[in-house]
């Protein structure tokens, strides 16, 4: 497991807030620039059952990544397709860094009125446990999920802003994108060199967020 199996219940229920609201993102933007698609799916609400994938969760737990059902979207129907298909696949991750970010605000908040040390010491612990889940689970989705590999926001982000032609070579060339994204995942020195420097990043926007809030203490 890549998590300590006494902290799946923290894990779990963290997993289901950034997933849920990730993807809930997703459609709710979708549906308001005009695409109905995501809407008559279902998947304009905050109920993680139409959200969650079980395979994506459980390989989550034991490899460290994974997802959830990805949001159909129809970018032809929105008014400026390219614009708003940047901002439809950016929401999700910023989803993320929000919940993060508020995450550690409430963490420092419960420390410095010492609401976090009013119950016994049990309460103290899990409510550390959950919110530090909370903090890097979320933001190290906000970096993942802007990594410019498919199946990944990221991607979608990068195709929407490159030329025509570009953009249509790099359709055509998915699935090589994709068995990269593979390789780079599973292959241990691919990974070391590739994409724990950038998910390293988790820690860096971690510590910045905890000073700025800091500024208000």
């Amino acid at each position: 497991m890549w998590y300590p199996l006494e902290d799946l219940p923290f894990i779990a229920l963290v997993l289901i807030i950034a997933f849920t609201v990730h993807e809930f993102a997703h459609a709710y933007s979708a549906y308001k620039f005009g695409d109905d698609t995501a809407y008559l799916a279902g998947r304009v609400t905050l109920n993680p059952r139409v959200h969650l994938d079980v395979i994506g969760t459980i390989l989550l737990l034991i490899a460290g990544f994974g997802w959830a059902k990805p949001v159909p979207v129809r970018a032809s129907r929105f008014k400026h397709p390219r614009l708003m298909g940047i901002v439809v696949s950016a929401v999700g991750p910023l989803s993320n860094l929000i919940i993060g970010a508020l995450g550690v605000l409430l963490l420092l908040v419960l420390h410095e009125t010492g609401l976090m040390y009013a119950g016994s010491r049990g309460v103290e612990m899990a409510l550390e446990r959950f919110f530090n889940y909370l903090i890097s689970i979320n933001i190290l989705l906000f970096v993942f999920n802007l990594i410019p590999l498919p199946p990944l926001d990221g991607y979608r982000i990068l195709t929407d802003l490159m030329p025509l032609r570009i953009r249509f070579k790099m359709e055509q060339n998915v699935q090589w994108g994709m068995f990269v994204f593979l390789l780079i995942v599973f292959i241990p020195p691919l990974r070391r060199v590739t994409l724990d420097p950038i998910l390293g990043l988790t820690d860096v926007i971690t510590r910045n967020l905890i000073q700025f809030f800091m500024l208000f203490f």
